[in-house]
């Protein structure tokens, strides 16, 4: 019996109930019952009634970039990726590199992952990964500091749901595409060909450039994969107010001010700023056990569009 179905014929339950419990008390505390069960199926049907996400049936795509802090960012930016890497395990999801720049100690200028489910079947990725777009601080004394002083750095996380050719009609002749040879840390050559590419897309400024390959061939797929995550995001802002301002919580710059989630390494404390969430176990979460802060998320998300204060 669906929910809808259920709660109409609690209804008449009801109804009868209290046509007879004049007649016989013991109707009352059914009546009890039958009221507290279909105050449920009005949650659940409130839930249900909600607008759906367009994109819950799309895997995606995460880009962290360094911010503030030089070296420091760039090794944070490397535990964000392995705690989504781990993420995605622990969900019985695929994730794959697809694009990196390192820094001169292994840390990340920039990096580039895809997480996908491995079957259509399968709950994907989006839904969840949606809510870590922003600016993540991390408060530790890092690797490079000699005497022992806390820094406080950042690292700007953007979640884009991954476009399929039918999502988004790119032209080739809206691209302006140039290949260079790919560079290691500090900027030195690693390849003695053109393998690297650089895609622009003309109309909107879009640059999206890939490396990570040996092959040319792979790295421009792999760019315009991106670049179609991309465009398909910046086509969604434009037409639906909605996914607008959810975009506008990720972030714009990579600034300390703009944090939506802070990793302080000295208390073993996460806390996210949306939704005042604090727990004490970062060495976990780094680890990809992220299910309770993004639970928060979704849960501040479902009551904001019940319009009910939590």
């Amino acid at each position: 019996m669906t929910a809808y179905g259920e709660w109409r014929r609690l209804g008449d339950d009801l109804q009868a109930a209290r046509e007879f419990v004049d007649q016989d008390a013991s109707f009352a505390a059914e009546i009890t019952s039958l009221e507290q069960r279909r105050g449920e199926l009005e949650d659940e049907l409130r839930l249900l009634l909600l607008p759906r996400d367009p994109n819950d049936d799309k895997d995606v795509i995460v880009e962290v970039k360094a911010g503030e802090g030089g070296e420091e960012s760039a090794l944070f930016a490397r535990d964000l990726v392995r705690m989504y890497t781990r993420y995605a395990e622990r969900n019985g999801w695929k994730s794959e590199l697809l694009d990196e720049t390192l820094s001169d100690l292994g840390g990340y200028k920039d990096a580039t992952i895809a997480v996908r489910a491995k079957n259509s079947a399968e709950t994907k990725p989006w839904g969840r990964l949606k809510f870590e777009g922003g600016v993540h601080r991390v408060q530790r004394v890092p690797e490079t500091e000699s005497q022992g002083r806390i820094h406080t750095s950042a690292a700007g996380v953007l979640v884009f749901p991954e476009a399929e050719d039918v999502d988004v009609d790119v032209d080739p002749n809206d691209l302006r595409i140039d290949v260079y040879r790919s560079s290691g840390p500090g900027g030195q050559s690693v390849n003695t060909t053109d393998s690297a590419v650089r895609i622009t897309h003309l109309p909107t400024g879009i640059v999206v450039s890939c490396q990570n390959e040996k092959s040319q061939l792979q790295n421009k797929e792999t760019a315009l994969r991106i670049l179609r995550a991309r465009l398909l995001a910046a086509a969604q802002e434009e037409a639906d107010a909605e996914a607008a301002t959810m975009r506008k919580s990720q972030v714009r710059t990579v600034d300390r001010s703009e944090r939506v989630r802070t990793y302080n390494f000295p208390e073993n404390r996460i806390s996210d700023h949306r939704v005042g969430f604090k727990a004490y176990n970062l060495d976990q979460v780094l680890d990809g056990d992220l299910d309770a802060v993004i639970q928060a998320l979704v849960d501040a998300d479902t009551m904001s569009q019940l319009g009910t204060d939590d």
